[in-house]
């Protein structure tokens, strides 16, 4: 199962949760009328003594009234579950912070902290996403989440317990299986289930504090009603957890063995992620979380992190043993109790890792345009491999010391963003560097100079891995510090009084990423749209790449058109250079990026054709083929052919 089949898949599983809630919704309807029925003394035993329990209460009941409560406590839980869906709106981080979680900018000089930080950086450039911020957990546990709508607001949470007692490559089979929760579209429906459940569970709460008022106020005649009305909603608001551990368990489990055997084809090393489930099943306090919040994402763990009642009806993860089995079938049964021993990593060496990026650049350049034009390089969508990782260490291992420093600092931050876009005009770049002098953030301009100063500039392969890089440090900014971050972007861009598709492409990915995370509530995307709905949008696009490409031995409008007869649009013309406005490129992909999950490979094959139809292919044109790819929220790994 591909990565498209995955987010797939995902729209099915929240269709499936809007069920299994509606389900639950409606039994909690049918329970709080047949309490009030009998606590305000519409059921009378004499009256209907000739008829079944069930029959006299369908007579009893008042249809009106049933229907009034029904909708009384619909809005309730619907009201319950808006009010925590927007408490989340900032995505992973308010997940997080909700687990008392500490962001985690830097080691401190702590080994555990150092280790975290490279896993979750190497893993997220191999995959081609946003390096997502990262928050410690004071738990002796052994667990971690991921949490977010998008990938743009993820945060990878893990506890004191993982960093500390497992090995860095049990805790890369960790970050690895988080990781493909954030690929398959886990991560939305995890918050949305998170909000739906609380919603059922207010019923309980009102329940609760009705009987605790009545107990403070005894000498109403109607105290004992309404007292044994709050009794009622409690044992409602018990049902209602019942439901809720349901439905988080039916939606969970299977997940789990597709996140590990995920983690498997990422790092094709099975021992790292049965290394640490089998250290789990070894440590004195397994994957549990006290804190309280942790039955509120206990479906979004890495591994069990509640005790349940019905362990095998509840659970919302496999019992270990199975997953370690599926892993490692000759496994013999045995946990890990030893001791935790570090393996020292080798880092990657210099010149293997140059020649590994080498061959994603110049060397290889025929076989990767061919990959591109039969479609075959979007297998590794979602899906990277072992030769991603290892260029993702050797690209980390290389980076000038300058730029390593300034990725963990929010002022540093955008200075590594700001540097990205001076111009190699030298005049160019003394207005740029004069205009950000005066209109940066204090301390940000002389940021920039550092930098400009390293003698060794990162190369070409350097540009989106430092924007990925940097994405999780400028979620530090306020929101007036990155209103300003974003008007100084534009200035920069516009003091050439042109504009080219690399500093357009660098722009829309920061904005693509960071505006959800700034906004007051996430960005709603409804990935229903079909490509015969976006002809227009998939014109501008195609015309782009075609004029971008300056075609060899083929005119645009071949070029154009084999790209069209891929997506099955002949009837789409070229549009002329003229009219192409970048704000008409914007529109148009924000436009595609709502396309359903099985309609976005043949459009990203059609952008493969349009480059590659002159059977050249550049770095910029790789480069500017992936920024589309992240922007339609497919991220593309690094494009290395094996």
């Amino acid at each position: 199962m591909n990565f498209f089949q995955h987010q797939d898949n995902a729209r099915k599983h929240t269709r499936q949760l809007v069920l299994l809630f509606s389900l639950a919704v409606l039994s909690l309807i049918i329970m709080t009328n047949l309490l009030i029925v009998v606590v305000f003394g519409y059921f009378n035993p004499e009256k209907f003594s000739s008829l079944t329990a069930a029959q006299a209460a369908m007579v009893a009941i008042d249809w009106h009234m049933f229907l009034v409560i029904g909708a009384a406590v619909t809005t309730v839980i619907l009201i319950g579950s808006l009010y925590k869906i927007i408490s989340l709106s900032g995505g992973g981080a308010r997940v997080a912070e909700m687990m008392d979680g500490k962001l985690v900018l830097d080691s401190d000089n702590d080994i555990n902290k150092q280790k975290l930080l490279n896993v979750v950086a190497e893993m997220a450039i191999a995959s081609g996403t946003p390096v997502p911020p990262v928050y410690l957990i004071e738990e002796d546990g052994i667990n971690a989440f991921a949490a977010g709508y998008a990938p743009g607001d993820a945060v990878i949470g893990v506890t004191r317990g993982a960093i500390e007692n497992l090995s860095r490559e049990q805790l890369q089979g960790v970050i690895a299986h988080e990781f493909s929760h954030i690929f398959n579209g886990d991560m939305k429906l995890n918050i949305r289930l998170i909000g739906l459940l609380h919603g059922i569970l207010l019923i309980g709460l009102i329940g609760y504090y009705i009987l605790r008022s009545t107990s403070r106020s005894r000498r109403s005649k109607d105290s004992g009603g309404i007292a044994l009305l709050g009794l009622g909603l409690v044992v409602i608001g018990y049902s209602g957890t019942f439901f809720g551990n349901l439905i988080k368990a039916a939606v969970s489990r299977q997940r789990e063995y597709l996140a590990d055997a995920s983690a498997v084809q990422f790092t094709r090393n099975p021992e790292g992620i049965a290394g640490a489930l089998k250290r789990i099943g070894g440590h004195a306090s397994g994957s549990i979380i006290q804190n309280p919040a942790g039955s509120q994402i206990s479906h979004a763990l890495f591994s069990q992190g509640i005790k349940t009642a019905f362990t095998g009806m509840f659970a919302t993860h496999p019992p270990l043993e199975k997953r370690i089995s599926r892993i490692q079938p000759d496994w013999d049964g045995e946990f890990d109790y030893s001791p935790p021993e570090e393996t020292v990593h080798k880092p990657v060496d210099k010149a293997e890792g140059a020649h590994t990026r080498q061959q994603a650049t110049t060397a290889t350049m025929a076989v990767i345009a061919a990959a591109m034009t039969s479609g075959e390089i979007l297998n590794d969508i979602g899906q990277p491999g072992p030769k991603q990782l290892q260029y993702a260490q050797g690209l980390l291992n290389d980076l000038p010391a300058a730029f390593k420093t300034a990725l963990h600092d929010p002022y540093a931050a955008r200075a590594v963003i700001y540097y990205l876009l001076l111009d190699t005009d030298s005049n160019i770049r003394k207005h740029q560097l004069g205009y950000l002098q005066t209109a940066a953030d204090k301390g940000v301009y002389e940021e920039v100079i550092k930098l400009v100063n390293v003698s060794e500039s990162p190369a070409i392969e350097y540009r989106l891995p430092l924007v990925d890089m940097a994405l999780a440090t400028l979620h530090q900014l306020s929101k007036n510090q990155y209103v300003l971050f974003k008007n100084n972007l534009d200035k920069l861009v516009e003091i050439d009084n042109k504009l080219s598709l690399y500093e357009w492409s660098l722009r829309k990915i920061i904005i693509h990423y960071l505006d959800p995370v700034f906004n007051e509530m996430p960005q709603r995307r409804s990935d229903r749209l079909a490509l015969k709905q976006a002809k227009n949008a998939c014109a501008v696009l195609l015309s782009v790449l075609t004029y971008t490409g300056k075609q060899q031995g083929i005119s645009n409008d071949d070029a154009f058109n084999a790209a069209a007869s891929l997506l099955g649009m002949p009837d789409i013309l070229l549009v002329p250079k003229n009219e192409i406005k970048l704000n008409k490129l914007n529109d148009s992909l924000d436009q595609l990026a709502q396309l359903k999950p099985l309609e976005k490979p043949q459009l990203l094959k059609a952008c493969a054709a349009c480059i590659t139809s002159d059977q050249n292919i550049s770095a910029n044109e790789i480069e500017l083929f992936r920024a589309i790819a992240a922007i339609l929220d497919c991220p593309m790994p690094p494009l290395i052919i094996e």
